[in-house]
């Protein structure tokens, strides 16, 4: 539960990185921000963050965090630490873009999805994948109290019941509804080039979005 959260840490502290620290900060968390070029980089984004925030290199992040964000781009997931993880819910931000990352056979063939080849790097982790379809700006400032008729949904995905429950508690804690995809090999479902991405969308608004996706492969 995320209750008994009080670190997460971050792997990769771009826009939804920034802005999904900056929502754990509010909910009571301390963070752990790292970046490929090191600590020292992130000092302007550590002073933003205030207090509750602190640098470290992608090893200490992953060794400080209750639960872990990972939000670098899909080409780079190689680069996880696996061992500090065993054993952590890792929330996975990325999505697959072919004109960025090189074209994946798997992905593109349907047989895989971006949060599914994540998982199998990380054997002894829980990925959830999150925070994939919102854009970074609409994060900070859509949440909304439980229970107002117009609060946004966010997808999610994964194959453990207990780390999604972990990740649905807090996004509720963020100010979010949650609609559960399915499996990592749902999680296509909600990623660029379907109805879910992009648009802000109530709780059953979002499942129909879920259920009109259509996989296509090339």
């Amino acid at each position: 539960m995320c209750s008994s959260v009080t670190t997460i840490g971050f792997i990769g502290s771009g826009n939804i990185g920034t802005a999904v620290a900056g929502l754990a900060i509010a909910a009571g968390h301390d963070v752990v921000l790292s970046n490929s070029r090191g600590p020292e980089t992130l000092s302007e984004v550590i002073a933003g963050l205030g207090p509750k925030a602190s640098a470290g290199t992608a090893e200490e992040a992953a060794e400080r965090g209750d639960i872990v964000v990972v939000t670098i781009p899909f080409r780079a997931y190689r680069s996880v630490p696996v061992a500090p993880l065993a054993g952590k819910v890792v929330i996975d931000t990325n999505n697959y873009y072919p004109q960025r990352d090189g074209n994946v056979a798997g992905i593109d063939d349907g047989t895989a999805t971006s949060a599914g080849l994540l998982q199998a790097h990380l054997p002894q982790s829980s990925v959830v994948k999150a925070f994939n379809h919102i854009r970074s700006g609409e994060l900070s400032v859509d949440g909304r109290p439980s229970g107002s008729p117009d609060r946004r949904a966010l997808a999610i995905a994964g194959d453990d019941l207990d780390a999604k429950k972990t990740v649905i508690d807090l996004l509720d804690s963020f100010g979010y509804d949650v609609v559960d995809a399915g499996s990592l090999a749902d999680s296509w479902r909600f990623e660029p080039g379907h109805p879910a991405y992009g648009p802000s969308l109530t709780a059953p608004a979002m499942t129909d979005a879920l259920a009109a996706a259509t996989r296509t492969t090339g």
